[in-house]
């Protein structure tokens, strides 16, 4: 992996970014995977789709993270929340959204 100040021209810097979108789509999908399988585990659980205190959990981690990295934590929680209800609504798919 090049680092920033390390590309001479905008092609190069474009080519190391298009490389990083790959790796966040696959970690993406990776994530998609272990929703899938929360939603077996909850089936078993009787655990509903949305539980409100593991969400602030992980968008308080979250925040954490990007702020110790340099990332502006609010634009990690816009994210991250993003993320976190298109899950959700994955699993209420399966679910339903009224489970308890």
């Amino acid at each position: 992996m090049r680092k920033p100040q390390d590309c001479a021209t905008m092609a190069e810097l474009r080519v190391e970014i298009d490389r990083l979108d790959g790796e966040i789509v696959a970690q993406l999908v990776a994530r998609a995977a272990f929703i899938d399988r929360a939603i077996v585990l909850k089936q078993g659980e009787n655990l509903p789709a949305r539980i409100d205190d593991r969400v602030e959990d992980v968008v308080t981690k979250v925040r954490a993270r990007a702020a110790a990295q340099g990332l502006d934590p609010a634009l990690a929680e816009d994210l991250w929340r993003r993320i976190i209800d298109w899950s959700i609504t994955r699993e209420e798919q399966v679910l339903g959204p009224d489970r308890p």
